[in-house]
């Protein structure tokens, strides 16, 4: 699994499980690469971290997809790093005890990167078949991910005033976003699952949201990339947790 710096956006679709033959890894690759021209992932990570050339990239991917996994790859384009792996979560640890897998990517907080996040994750999480997925500068990403508590003994609040969210595990539904990040994608089934849009409610939302091809929604949390540091941004976050109170199973039952 590569690692994320504070230096990138952390983007994540939560999908269904992988099928024995399922090819949805080696469509993923493809999408993000007509996503943005340029971008082309031809580079395993190694365990090391070493950079290894596939010349036959699509029969690798198709290869270990076909055991459930998907290999850390990155682009070959050093001045835009692009990384993208997967992995199966097992049926409890999810949602309503149904079997995931999740797509990480991670590209540059620069200004290429900022421009392609919206697209790169609406090409995972189409291509995905996602419930939900979100993309999230990782200094932001790594206190929103703080929300969580997996324990009840855990009573350390969440930073920077956030509500508490509930584990993955205990969540009743996959269609149910469990947090909220800086561009959200949400499904058709998700959107419907918290009310969105709401015409009275989410006109600012709205403003920054764009309906896709199969219906789903991307919506842009602030025009900027999400930083906690900001009081409008953090603001911003606060806000969207109390229209959604669904988001992180939070709603009383």
């Amino acid at each position: 699994m590569p690692a994320t710096r504070k230096d990138q956006i952390a983007m994540i679709a939560y999908v269904p499980a992988l099928a024995g033959d399922d090819d949805r890894p080696l469509a993923v690759v493809h999408a993000m690469e007509r996503a943005h021209p340029g971008l082309r992932i031809g580079l395993m990570i190694s365990d090391e971290g070493q950079l290894i050339p596939l010349p036959d990239r699509d029969a690798f991917v198709a290869r270990e997809s076909s055991r459930g996994e998907m290999p850390p790859l990155r682009s070959t384009d050093n001045d835009f790093r692009v990384s993208v792996t997967g992995w199966g979560i097992p049926a409890g640890l999810c949602p309503g005890g149904r079997a995931q897998f999740e797509f990480h990517v991670a590209l540059p907080l620069s200004a290429d990167g900022i421009a392609a996040a919206a697209i790169l994750l609406e090409a995972v999480a189409e291509t995905g078949r996602a419930f939900w997925g979100h993309a999230t500068p990782v200094s932001a990403a790594v206190d929103i991910a703080h929300q969580t508590k997996s324990r009840p003994d855990d009573r350390k609040p969440p930073p920077r005033g956030l509500p508490v969210i509930k584990s993955p595990g205990a969540m009743r539904s996959p269609e149910i976003p469990h947090r909220l990040g800086w561009l959200n994608y949400w499904s058709d089934a998700a959107a419907r699952s918290i009310g969105f849009p709401d015409p009275a409610r989410d006109a600012e939302l709205h403003s920054r949201a764009r309906r896709t091809a199969t219906g789903a929604w991307v919506v842009r949390l602030t025009d900027a990339p999400l930083d906690l540091d900001n009081p409008a941004h953090l603001d911003a976050l606060k806000r969207a947790y109390e229209s959604f109170p669904e988001i992180g199973g939070r709603a009383a039952p």
